[in-house]
């Protein structure tokens, strides 16, 4: 690390240590708090995000608002949700220059997307941009994901297995990747390593972009029946796939050979090497089989 990027990050350490001390507020292991320093990364981000003037942002766990700020220097509306009410009354005296910041204390999973902007948006399109806890980086994205008003793109910090695991192809695929695939075409950013927070996780992040699709990945009638196919041919992962969806569609093992042979499948296969237009196919022949 060169002197001058070494001295950014011991700026950026000494202010958030200064707003902790002026607030009195004490870091929150259980919320998976871990502030940002590294501005080169900030910056990364926010380009990342492409704003513009007309832009509605939501930001998840704001924290000490760093972020926060950048953000309320180019877009429209920045809408902070912020689970900890200490830190909220921070970000309500801190970010008083903004008037174009909105903080709301909740939970994020307890909110509706579209109650959130819905008020501000003057079209039906937001950006989702957040260094998230850790904890609740799967639940977050799926919220976003599966929301009647979703949002155009996401850029978020996030464990880098977890990122990894999410842009991973196919031979590598888990129920959680392809949930993520369905909806949006995903791309890591940047890797960001552990000493850019304060304080420092154990392990490194990294930034993901999430392009939404302007439909989903493949074309099913019934999205709840289609990830239920695909959770049963994860749900014994070591398993050759016709054993796994066998056993969770309780019909012979030969039954699904077949119709895996039938799509050009191998039966032999397991589920983390099938594309999302497989598990289209698969889910097509067992729901006629059902009918059967």
């Amino acid at each position: 690390m060169g002197d001058g990027v070494k001295d950014k990050y011991e700026t950026s350490l000494l202010r958030v240590k200064k707003l902790l001390h002026q607030f009195d507020l004490k870091v929150k292991k259980r919320l998976g708090q871990h502030f940002l320093i590294d501005e080169a990364v900030l910056e990364q981000i926010i380009l990342a995000a492409e704003l513009n003037p007309e832009d509605v942002v939501i930001e998840v766990g704001p924290g000490l608002g760093v972020l926060t700020r950048e953000l309320a220097k180019k877009a429209a509306k920045v809408i902070a949700v912020e689970l900890d009410s200490q830190l909220v009354v921070a970000l309500h005296k801190t970010l008083v220059a903004f008037p174009n910041v909105v903080i709301v204390n909740a939970d994020i999973l307890q909110v509706v997307p579209s109650q959130l902007v819905g008020s501000y948006l003057k079209q039906d399109s937001y950006k989702v941009v957040a260094n998230l806890p850790y904890y609740i980086t799967s639940p977050v994205l799926r919220h976003f994901l599966e929301a009647s008003l979703k949002p155009q793109l996401m850029v978020v910090m996030m464990q880098k297995e977890v990122g990894e695991a999410i842009v991973a192809s196919s031979g590598k695929m888990s129920l959680f990747s392809l949930s993520v695939q369905f909806y949006a075409k995903p791309g890591i950013l940047i890797h960001v390593p552990a000493r850019s927070f304060y304080p420092p996780p154990k392990v490194d992040s990294v930034v993901l972009r999430l392009d939404l699709l302007p439909l989903p990945a493949v074309v099913v009638s019934d999205v709840d029946s289609f990830f239920d196919i695909m959770s049963k041919g994860f749900s014994s992962p070591r398993k050759q796939l016709r054993n796994s969806l066998a056993h969770g569609l309780g019909v012979p093992a030969s039954e699904i050979a077949s119709i895996l042979e039938s799509l050009g499948i191998e039966p032999q296969r397991r589920a983390e090497t099938l594309t999302l237009e497989e598990w289209a196919k698969v889910w097509r022949e067992v729901n006629l089989l059902k009918k059967r």
